[in-house]
């Protein structure tokens, strides 16, 4: 079984300081996983400053210092080490969708860096997110067409995959996830067990199980037993099981605030395993 934990359920050990890149990769060979799926903000250094304008926001600023670079080694290097390669790398901020011309250019260049970044790292996939209304009228799609169709033949050059999310805009519906994914050849799914529309959850497991390449199986509460009391992650599951899915089972945990964040991903392990040997 391919596993990986997505580093966002290590997001209070993060903001606490009590956890940085390569103790993101250290944890995941502790917990056994084969690969790792990083959130960028686990790569501070390299986020975006709160305060660059668009306007500041050149086609160099996509290219990366030679401090930058050494960094990365560095991480690729601790990652090599582990033996977990990087199957995928989130990224938020660099969404296709803005509603004024100069922040969608500024997220495409954005866009462009992270895949620089991702590339040095040796990367699989990048997530990059739709962004746009959840109504997504006819323009907005338009828009979310060509950027998809922009980054996928860069992201191609570099060996990446890149792929969206059932996340947040226009990515939160079923249909707009199916409409956008039937629309442009080379789009990936990451899917993610959560992020539907309240009451809409099954509904966007059964759309959209068969796009799958890869996944965030997210929890967030288990009784004594270790069952999610909040979501069927089993038939969630089953679903992308029906549908073919061989990829890595990727993990979101998200326990509430202040609880063990490394037990939560080690009970959604033992989860996804126990689901597995009983299909």
């Amino acid at each position: 079984m391919e596993i990986s934990i997505c580093s966002y359920s290590f997001h209070g050990l993060l903001e606490s300081g009590k956890q940085d890149v390569f103790g993101y990769i250290r944890d995941s060979r502790a917990l056994g996983c084969t690969s790792l799926d990083l959130w960028n903000a686990h790569l501070p250094t390299l986020l975006d400053e709160e305060s660059r304008t668009p306007d500041t926001i050149t086609p160099e600023y996509a290219q990366l210092s030679k401090g930058q670079t050494d960094y990365l080694d560095k991480i690729k290097a601790a990652a090599d080490e582990a033996g977990l390669p990087f199957a995928s790398l989130a990224v938020d901020g660099a969404h296709i969708y803005e509603e004024e011309p100069d922040a969608r250019r500024a997220n495409r260049i954005k866009a462009y860096r992270w895949m620089n970044i991702a590339e040095r790292l040796g990367a699989q996939q990048v997530r990059l997110d739709t962004g746009g209304p959840e109504e997504m009228p006819e323009p907005v799609f338009e828009i979310i067409i060509d950027g998809y169709a922009d980054l996928i033949k860069r992201a191609g050059e570099k060996g990446l995959e890149v792929v969206m999310e059932n996340h947040w805009g226009a990515s939160r519906l079923p249909e707009n996830v199916v409409r956008i994914l039937e629309t442009v050849k080379g789009l990936g799914l990451l899917f993610d067990t959560g992020n539907w529309p309240d009451g809409a959850e099954e509904k966007g497991w059964a759309m959209c199980a068969k796009y799958a390449h890869a996944t965030h199986i997210k929890t967030f509460e288990f009784d004594a037993q270790g069952n999610e009391t909040t979501v069927d992650v089993p038939k969630a599951m089953h679903y992308l099981l029906d549908a073919g899915y061989k990829g890595v089972w990727g993990i979101e945990s998200c326990p509430a605030e202040g609880e063990d964040e490394i037990e939560a991903a080690r009970k959604t392990i033992a989860l996804i395993k126990r689901t597995l040997s009983e299909a």
